[in-house]
């Protein structure tokens, strides 16, 4: 058998980059810090994000709190859109997404009004980016919880620890 055949007919798990590529997942210039922080700190084998938010360019997309302002499909389409910019970040501190080795943990953190119960919904919305870019054995532990109120008035914030290569 050729060997470019044999390449292409093994089931060999695609990389975070192909899978973006093959998703058609295009990721947003990485967001600037709104005060004074970085984006991304890597010590050891250990990236950590600094809370990810809904935004494009210099201000939030997506304002006001799930169960008021915004429903539940908007908080995921905010949830997204934080993720992409969370891989933005990494990709820009990592140089590829291939260094990531797992995602360690997600956090989510939900703003809400009155007695919403779905934050796990909308944070599913972040988890199945992660898990369609970095596969189902990398999925991390997660902690979703709801807030009064985030920065820029978003409906989601999010916090990401990768571990990656060395």
């Amino acid at each position: 058998m050729n060997t470019k055949l044999q390449r292409r007919t093994r089931s060999w798990p695609a990389s975070a980059e192909q899978r973006l590529k093959e998703r058609g997942i295009k990721l947003p210039t990485p967001p600037e810090p709104f005060g004074t922080y970085v984006e991304a700190v890597q010590t050891g084998n250990l990236l950590f994000l600094s809370g990810m938010l809904p935004t494009e360019g210099r201000g939030a997309k997506f304002i006001g709190r799930i169960g008021s302002e915004l429903d539940v499909q908007a908080g995921r389409a905010a949830a997204r859109l934080a993720a992409l910019n969370g891989l933005a970040v990494a990709k820009q501190h990592l140089g590829t997404l291939d260094k990531v080795k797992r995602i360690v943990r997600l956090g989510v953190a939900v703003a809400t009004s009155g007695d919403v119960r779905e934050q796990p919904k909308v944070a599913d919305a972040a988890s199945e980016l992660l898990q369609d870019v970095f596969g189902k054995d990398k999925n991390p532990c997660r902690l979703v919880y709801g807030v009064a109120s985030l920065p820029l008035g978003a409906p989601v914030e999010l916090e990401i620890i990768f571990e990656v290569a060395g």
